[in-house]
Formats: C-alpha cells, sequence, structure tokens
C-alpha cells in the first residue's frame, strides 16, 4: 500500500459537484481529507490517498481529467 498526500484546486465551475464522492466510489482509495478552503469563487483540499500505487495515479489521472488541478504536497 501506498500513501501520497496532493492538494486539489478546484475552478468555480466544480465547486458544486460531488467530486470526492465520486473519487471514492470510482477507485479502490482510502481518502483522508487533511485541510480545506472552499468559497464561492474557488476551493482547494489537501487529502492523502492510500491504496495501490497504480490505483491512486489513476485517481489523480480522472482529477485531472474533470478539470481539478492536482498539486503534491509534503
Amino acid at each position: 500500500m501506498a500513501t501520497r498526500a496532493v492538494r486539489l484546486v478546484y475552478p468555480p465551475s466544480l465547486l458544486n459537484r460531488p467530486i470526492i464522492n465520486q473519487l471514492i466510489r470510482r477507485f479502490e482509495l482510502t481518502v483522508n481529507i487533511l485541510r480545506a478552503q472552499i468559497s464561492l469563487e474557488e476551493g482547494w483540499l489537501e487529502v492523502e490517498f492510500t491504496g495501490e500505487t497504480s490505483e491512486i495515479d489513476r485517481a489523480m489521472g480522472w482529477l485531472t481529467s474533470e478539470g481539478i488541478e492536482v498539486k503534491d504536497i509534503a
């Protein structure tokens, strides 16, 4: 099992979509929300993914394809 911490930066158009819910349903990962800041104009979440490395990579690719910026954090 691998663990990876990332910041997910949401554009305004995606703030009302249940992205984390979809992420958990689509991928076999444990998702731990570490921090979050959401406003009407923008939002970000810092999350920790735990699972197989290939599944984490697939999830990050899906998030990017949905329009979410994914940044690694230490």
